[in-house]
C-alpha cells in the first residue's frame, strides 16, 4: 500500500476510540490517541492530566470579549496545541497512521493521501455506549456528552476555524450504530483499500 494517514474526529460516545483501535488492527498500522499526550506531557515536562484539562476547557464566547486579549489559561492552551501540531506532523511524515482527535483533521488537511472521517451516532445510542462500554449511568452519559461534545467543538473551532462536523474539510461520515464497532472499522479499511492499495 502507499503510504497514508486517516483522521478521525468524533462525537463522545459514538465509539470512535474502539474503532481506530479495529481499523488499527485491519490495516496493520498504529494508531495515536492519548499517545499524543502522553508524548506532550514529556516535551513539556507538565502532568498527563495538564494536558488533558487544557484540552478539555471549553470557552464561552461572552469570556472571550471580556479578555479580548486573551489570558494564562490561552497561552498555555496554545502552547499545547503547537506541540501536539508538530507531534502530528512528524508521525504522519514518518509512517501510514491513524490519528484520532486533536484537530489532525484539519493539521493534515492539506498532505498528500490523507482521509479525514467523521464518526457520529443518534443520540439515544450514544448514551446506551456509555451505559454499555463505559460502565456510566444514564444521568453521567447524558452530561459527558454534553461537556465533552462542547469542548471538543470548542477546541477545534479555535484552532482550525471550523467545527470537526463540517462536511466541507470531511470525507467520510459515517453513523457508527448501522455497522457498530467491527463493520464501521472493515468498512473504513475497504475505502483506503481501494483509494491506497496496489
Amino acid at each position: 500500500m502507499k503510504k497514508f494517514t486517516i483522521t478521525i474526529a468524533r462525537e463522545f460516545g459514538s465509539m470512535g476510540g474502539p474503532i481506530a483501535r479495529e481499523l488499527s488492527k485491519e490495516l496493520g498500522v498504529k494508531f495515536y490517541d492519548r499517545d499524543i499526550v502522553e508524548e506532550v506531557s514529556k516535551k513539556l515536562n507538565l502532568p498527563i492530566s495538564t494536558i488533558s484539562e487544557e484540552e478539555e476547557k471549553s470557552k464561552h464566547l461572552l469570556f472571550s470579549h471580556m479578555f479580548p486579549l486573551g489570558t494564562d489559561e490561552d497561552y498555555m492552551q496554545d502552547i499545547i496545541f503547537d506541540v501536539q501540531k508538530d507531534i502530528i506532523l512528524d508521525l504522519a511524515k514518518k509512517e501510514s497512521c491513524i490519528l484520532v482527535g486533536r484537530c489532525s483533521n484539519h493539521i493534515l488537511e492539506k498532505e498528500k493521501n490523507n482521509i479525514n472521517i467523521f464518526i457520529y451516532a443518534p443520540y439515544q445510542k450514544r448514551i446506551q455506549n456509555c451505559v454499555n462500554s463505559l460502565g456510566m449511568t444514564i444521568s453521567e452519559a447524558k452530561k459527558m456528552i454534553q461537556s465533552v461534545d462542547k469542548a471538543r467543538n470548542t477546541y477545534h473551532k479555535k484552532y482550525a476555524g471550523y467545527l470537526p462536523n463540517n462536511p466541507e474539510h470531511t470525507n467520510l461520515m459515517i453513523d457508527s450504530s448501522l455497522l457498530g464497532v467491527t463493520g464501521t472499522a472493515k468498512l473504513i479499511a475497504g475505502v483506503v483499500q481501494q483509494l491506497y492499495g496496489e
